[in-house]
């Protein structure tokens, strides 16, 4: 079995550069932009802050490190950030708030994976002399292990209206904002707008092999970049990225919603087998449960892997499959006849 014949849903960090986007590459004109010669970095970090209305970008090699600086800027070592307690900061991110900010995450239960203000509420603590202070209020849309679970822009609303009354920052984790825009038709600056700093990631669902961003004000930037430097995130000839990354925001952004249909399509198909129930997705990310005592989650990744069809299981007890650019529509069906197959083994 080939790399061609695999259905590869693992993630959406997964896709391979498309002829396109690897011709912008080769075509990308660089510098060094630690030096801050790097000219194709400077148009994206440009385009970008149009894109979601603020004033200024900065470009990262990855999200967790944007995410990271994110906290950085808007909190100080000693106080505490709120966040869903199966938010990506909280789980993924190596304990990168404490290590590096000194600062920390106290997690929400929700139901479904939104952190209403209604729930945010009771943990900002009080001004003590006893307590530490709430400093810093992380969103996260879409919600990656809630299954891509929109935040809607009205819920968003309510939480920037509570920071403002305690007087905290709102920093959004939007790794998958595009998916909340194109769910929604909501664009992504009206999200954006909620926030006092915003990540998204070019390299996932929209193609780009590497490359993150944050988005703020220019002073807020200014800060981010001199700690972009001391987490070890300056970059050289990072154009050759920078292009991979304005070319997926001109010609993938769009096309986001058709991950959204084919998620659609394989989570109804699984959810009407015996032995399995699916949650209607919001996006492009599928969470199965496997109610069968006879099948382990192991097993089914295996049988699946078998067939050609990539997918994994997460530490929350689910199959987790992810649509992209690089599944066409036979990929979901081929997807759809091995799950028949399994549950019917």
């Amino acid at each position: 079995m080939t790399v061609n014949d695999i259905v590869d849903l693992r993630s959406d960090t997964v896709t391979r550069p498309s002829p396109g986007m690897r011709q912008a590459i080769a075509e990308a004109e660089v510098g060094d932009d630690v030096l801050g010669d790097d000219p194709t970095v400077k148009v994206l970090q440009v385009r970008l802050a149009e894109l979601l209305g603020k004033e200024a970008s900065l470009f990262f090699p990855s999200g967790t490190q944007a995410n990271q600086t994110g906290i950085l800027v808007n909190t100080r070592p000693g106080t505490e950030a709120i966040c869903e307690a199966n938010a990506h900061v909280l789980h993924y991110e190596f304990a990168g708030a404490a290590a590096w900010s000194g600062v920390q995450l106290r997690p929400v239960a929700t139901e479904e994976g939104v952190l209403t203000a209604d729930l945010a509420r009771p943990y900002i603590r009080p001004e003590s002399p006893h307590l530490m202070r709430t400093a810093l209020i992380c969103a996260e849309n879409t919600h990656n292990m809630a299954g891509g679970k929109v935040m809607p822009l009205a819920v968003l609303e309510e939480l920037r209206g509570l920071a403002n009354e305690h007087g905290l920052a709102l920093h959004l984790d939007g790794a998958r904002l595009w998916n909340a825009a194109a769910a929604t038709e909501v664009a992504a600056a009206e999200f954006a707008a909620q926030a006092d700093t915003v990540m998204v990631c070019f390299s996932k669902g929209l193609g780009a092999p590497i490359g993150s961003a944050l988005a703020g004000t220019a002073e807020a930037m200014a800060r981010a970049h001199a700690w972009r430097k001391r987490l070890g995130g300056g970059m050289r000839q990072v154009g050759i990225l920078a292009a991979a990354a304005l070319y997926s925001l001109e010609h993938n952004v769009p096309r986001v919603a058709e991950d959204h249909a084919r998620a659609k399509r394989l989570a109804d198909s699984v959810d009407a087998l015996d032995g399995f129930r699916v949650v209607a997705p919001d996006t492009n990310i599928i969470m199965i449960d496997v109610e069968r005592d006879d099948l382990t989650l192991g097993d089914a990744v295996s049988f699946l892997e078998e067939r050609g069809i990539w997918i994994s299981a997460t530490a929350l007890g689910q199959l987790r499959a992810v649509t992209h650019l690089d599944v066409d529509d036979d990929g979901i069906e081929r997807a759809c006849a091995a799950f028949e197959e399994l549950a019917a083994r």
